[in-house]
């Protein structure tokens, strides 16, 4: 029987979307999800670590977001315009993927301007290729080396808050918008249940054995693009690169034969894991581009656990999580946020499914 988007949709009131994080990471609100028995529990995120302990390994994304947001206007007629950085094609001669709007007025052959903060154009680049309605492939034109070049450009950017964030970008999002993981750049949007964790959480972690295992997934803007097929196994997913070390998968594989509890912390985490599964079911070290689409029925090999956001109605998000949980116990645990007023998406609360 076909898997239907249709099943997924529920009304989410939009004032339960959060505009800005709580004042501290670790005190936003945590639903406790029982996939046994189907019980629900509300807690504060920081008693998260009250359902783990030694032999059992966290794994977190340390993607780190780069600031992929441009502001700059277009030659000769000084139209203003916004690039939105998505991938680098090639460091050597400065290639990106990007997305811009407005599209209409943006075509192949153009010379884009961007200005620094005194007013002085400070990086130029030309449209080279089209490849969506919206995308386009541009090349920056810069002297320097590449990090100097990485440098102006993230000087430049700014911080890609979702546009359902209905709010002008401020100084509390640069910090709050990464994870405390965050090291390796590449992402255009945060991997949001990491946002969570403090550093005091780590700090009490370690004193109760949990050990932590880091992967990359580059988040990249697909994780916002609408389903637009009913039929969910025709929905192809865009590929986002990921890496999984030898040392992450040595924690993961001994939390699985020990008897320990593997959480996997978020979404993105979850798509690399099941993307490097050996024949054996266990976690092998990988690494390249992931186009898996989660969708139920589903068999998951290495998670125990999830902690998760709210997503959005609709989304391979929501989806995903509906095919580690239930569909049924996900939309009824969804109905009781909205009832109890959980801030829902990515400075929102969170979800543990246990």
């Amino acid at each position: 029987m076909r898997t239907k988007l249709s099943q997924f949709n529920f009304k989410l009131p939009q004032n339960l979307i959060a505009q800005y994080p709580v004042e501290n990471r670790d005190e936003s609100r945590l639903m406790v999800v029982h996939r046994d028995s189907g019980k629900i529990e509300h807690k504060v995120f920081k008693d998260l670590l009250d359902y783990y302990d030694e032999k059992d390994v966290f794994v977190v994304n340390n993607t780190k977001v780069f600031p992929a947001r441009l502001f700059g206007n277009k030659e000769k007629t000084g139209a203003k315009i916004e690039v939105f950085l998505l991938r680098e094609l090639n460091p050597r001669t400065k290639l990106w993927d990007v997305m811009v709007d407005p599209a209409r007025k943006i075509r192949v052959g153009n010379k884009l301007y961007f200005k620094d903060d005194k007013g002085k154009d400070a990086l130029v680049a030309e449209v080279i290729d089209n490849t969506t309605s919206r995308g386009r492939t541009i090349r920056f034109f810069y002297d320097g080396d590449n990090e100097e070049f990485h440098n102006e450009l993230f000087r430049l950017g700014k911080t890609p808050l979702p546009k359902y964030i209905k709010r002008d970008l401020q100084p509390i999002d640069k910090e709050r918008y990464q994870t405390i993981f965050a090291k390796e750049v590449g992402a255009v949007a945060a991997p949001t249940a990491g946002l969570h964790f403090s550093r005091e959480m780590l700090k009490r972690a370690e004193l109760k054995g949990i050990d932590f295992g880091e992967l990359t997934l580059h988040v990249g803007l697909g994780t916002f693009r609408n389903i637009e097929v009913e039929d969910l196994s025709k929905h192809k997913m865009d590929a986002e690169y990921y890496q999984i070390t030898e040392e992450t998968v040595a924690k993961v594989n001994k939390a699985t034969e020990t008897g320990g509890k593997n959480l996997v912390v978020g979404t993105t985490c979850m798509r690399a894991l099941e993307s490097a599964v050996s024949a054996t079911g266990k976690l092998k070290a990988s690494s390249g581009w992931t186009n898996l689409f989660i969708f139920p029925p589903y068999d998951f090999f290495i998670g125990s656990s999830m902690v998760t956001n709210f997503h959005l109605p609709k989304s391979s998000l929501y989806i995903m999580v509906s095919a580690f949980a239930g569909k049924e116990l996900i939309s009824d645990a969804y109905q009781e946020a909205i009832k109890e007023k959980y801030r829902f998406y990515s400075y929102g609360d969170a979800m543990l499914i246990i």
